[in-house]
């Protein structure tokens, strides 16, 4: 059995506790407008040209996005990085793309940490049956979750996906009282209006494990990637959030008993 990876970051520190490894798995059921990792997107492996140059003279390279890797590939990586996990209390993080999409390739990776254990979290939009998640659910640490909107017709809009089933299943994660944070990628003019704060603020409050969020706020250095993919950028007129907007966004989530920390 065989997953597609686009990336694995070692020495990882804002995916979880401690140093981690980071496994980034190629394949979304989402085309966020604002994603800064659009080659996580398709689920196959693709390739692109990037042009550099060597006195002057422009260079064509040829890119590949994505590997194929077996269970025990991913078991020797994270391996590597067991004595990091060890000093600093860190572990593994799956991401994506979606990594619900492999829990069939995960299952034995996971039975593996779990009988070594190192801590396991899981980056995810949520978006994946009941079946699936329940498939792997005792084996995770902690949830990485993302909630981009709790208004659904705003959630089709910008994501292609109705949020129906990514809400249900963090109701479901909650009701097994399991440990998550939520992730809030933050979008100028988009999920940032105080009416968005509030319908998340609502929907949150009905969980008595959940009291974090990390913001993610936007950042537009992705633009070149979009290019080289020849995908649309949605988004070229939308400027990055002021340090202090974002502050002010932080500060209404606190007053209303969250842990809030932004990762930059």
């Amino acid at each position: 059995m065989e997953g597609i990876v686009f990336d694995i970051k070692h020495y990882a520190l804002h995916d979880g506790p401690g140093i981690r490894q980071t496994i980034f798995l190629k394949g979304c059921p989402l085309k966020c407008w604002w994603c800064h990792n659009p080659e996580s997107q398709n689920p196959k492996i693709e390739s692109y040209i990037k042009f550099n140059k060597i006195d002057d003279v422009p260079v064509e390279n040829k890119i590949t996005v994505g590997k194929h890797y077996s269970v025990n590939e991913i078991i020797n990586e994270i391996e590597k990085d067991v004595v990091f996990f060890d000093e600093s209390n860190g572990g593994v993080t799956f991401s994506g793309g979606e990594p619900l999409l492999y829990d069939d390739f995960l299952k034995p990776i996971l039975s593996y940490c779990n009988n070594k254990n190192i801590h396991i979290a899981l980056d995810t939009c949520g978006y994946a049956t009941k079946e699936k998640l329940l498939s792997i659910i005792d084996n995770i640490d902690l949830y990485l979750y993302d909630i981009k909107f709790i208004d659904n017709e705003k959630h089709i809009k910008y994501t292609g996906v109705s949020n129906e089933l990514i809400l249900n299943n963090f109701r479901l994660l909650s009701e097994k009282n399991k440990n998550i944070i939520v992730r809030l990628p933050l979008i100028p003019e988009i999920n940032s209006t105080d009416k968005d704060i509030e319908l998340l603020v609502n929907f949150l409050k009905q969980f008595n494990n959940v009291n974090q969020i990390d913001i993610l706020p936007y950042h537009n250095i992705s633009k070149s990637k979009y290019q080289r993919l020849n995908i649309e950028y949605k988004l070229p007129e939308v400027e990055e959030f002021s340090s202090d907007k974002i502050e002010i966004i932080k500060q209404k989530l606190i007053k209303k008993g969250f842990k809030v920390t932004i990762d930059i």
